[in-house]
């Protein structure tokens, strides 16, 4: 199943323009609250039309703004699993997975029957939604989708409302019954994590526009501009002033940096993610006796968080050439450094790995 959208549509805030052409099965579109995702899923649905553009599902023009196709949503074949499930209050189980189905009684009854036991709803076909905890909402929900045979799912942030125990109980049982799906399945979520453990390829969205896209762990290790490292967790970032192809100072942290990575020429900043800095106690390293290690720097404490699993050190810093204000910087400290913590006390200087630098725009 190949997805293409080519769409715009003014809005209030900004101009949405999106345009992806994708073959994978699992498709993520991440992106803060109000950049334009849901709009993008309900335009492929046929729930809003786009002011112009195209719209295809393996080759079959779903929308078309030149020549003035727009199908109706019923007959797109697409299902769409919303938020809060939008199950009919007033209608059972069977009722809700019978909703969209045409055919005979019979034929009716029998795919019921098959979702409800497809889906593990034995026993619950005469509750009522209120009746049904989230999990068996959203099962519920996705066998009235998945009962009309869909070629495309789209999900839009099925999880956002939940507990993270309750989210990842979820994500996991929609995983298990996606699993023989054959059709393409677009997840819209604000949560990296989300987007990471179910997609295959990511696009990255700002202000309705997509800023980066590809697969999920090339856009994760090189996200390429400043918006997108942030939305993949990214926790800090550092002007930079480059020197040449392999040198640089970064402005925010006072020091200078070389790599024998090319620094791209249109690098403005790097980020670094909080849990790759290397501690350096320099007592252990003789070479360094009265030198600064390359690419690092010196810190001064400010305040530190203890996390469930880590310690989260907040600090500023100490850079040969010191800044007027210096950026904070955040440092994830996990239990196996925080050992080290304990009997060295803090490093003496925090290092850069070079292959973990992000060079942004």
């Amino acid at each position: 199943m190949n997805l293409e959208v080519d769409i715009s549509k003014k809005l209030r805030d900004f101009d949405l323009r999106v345009s992806f052409s994708e073959g994978r099965k699992r498709i993520g579109i991440l992106g803060a609250s109000g950049c334009g995702k849901s709009m993008t899923l309900k335009s492929i649905a046929g729930i809003e039309t786009p002011d112009a553009g195209r719209i295809c599902a393996d080759g079959r023009v779903l929308y078309d703004s030149a020549r003035k196709i727009n199908q109706k949503p019923q007959k797109r074949n697409i299902g769409y699993l919303f938020q809060n499930y939008a199950l009919f209050p007033a209608m059972t189980v069977a009722e809700n997975i019978a909703a969209g189905l045409s055919g005979t009684r019979e034929e009716k009854r029998r795919r019921v029957r098959e979702m409800t036991g497809r889906f593990h709803l034995e026993g619950l076909e005469d509750h009522y939604p209120s009746r049904l905890s989230g999990g068996q909402q959203q099962r519920a929900a996705l066998a009235r989708l998945m009962a009309c045979r869909p070629e495309i799912i789209l999900l839009d942030e099925p999880f956002s409302a939940m507990d993270a125990y309750l989210r990842d109980q979820l994500q996991e049982q929609l995983s298990e019954m996606l699993e023989g799906y054959g059709g393409t399945v677009v997840l819209v979520s604000h949560n990296r994590d989300e987007i990471y453990r179910f997609c295959d390829d990511v696009l990255i969205m700002e202000q309705g526009q997509v800023i980066r896209a590809g697969e999920k762990k090339a856009v994760f290790a090189e996200p390429r501009i400043r918006q997108a490292a942030v939305l993949t967790g990214c926790k800090n970032f550092c002007s930079l002033e480059r020197r040449d192809a392999h040198h640089a100072f970064l402005k925010d942290w006072g020091i200078e940096l070389f790599t024998e990575r090319e620094i791209p020429e249109e690098t403005t900043c790097i980020g670094y993610r909080a849990h790759w800095f290397i501690p350096v106690w320099a007592g252990e390293h003789p070479e360094y006796e009265g030198k600064i290690p390359p690419n690092s720097f010196r810190v001064q404490e400010r305040r530190r968080v203890k996390l469930p699993f880590e310690m989260n050190f907040y600090l500023v810093p100490q850079g040969k050439r010191q800044p007027e204000n210096p950026a904070y910087i955040s440092w994830f400290a996990q239990e196996n450094i925080q050992k080290f913590l304990e009997k060295k006390g803090m490093p003496d200087f925090l290092q850069l790995d070079e292959k973990q630098i992000l060079f942004l725009k």
